[in-house]
């Protein structure tokens, strides 16, 4: 896994937490739900490139 791949993922997972922080904060039952959606996105990315990265050893 490439250092930028790790940090575009980390960062959707950073994104994802804020949102569902503020929809909850909010009460904004779409945000929360969008924030959950976005850290699923970034983990099956991770999960993805480690695949990719054992293939290549």
């Amino acid at each position: 896994m490439g250092f930028d791949d790790k940090v575009s993922n980390k960062a959707d997972d950073l994104k994802g937490k804020a949102k569902e922080a503020g929809g909850k904060a909010s009460d904004d039952e779409g945000l929360e739900a969008e924030g959950r959606n976005d850290q699923r996105k970034a983990s099956l990315k991770d999960a993805g490139e480690k695949v990719k990265d054992a293939f290549k050893k």
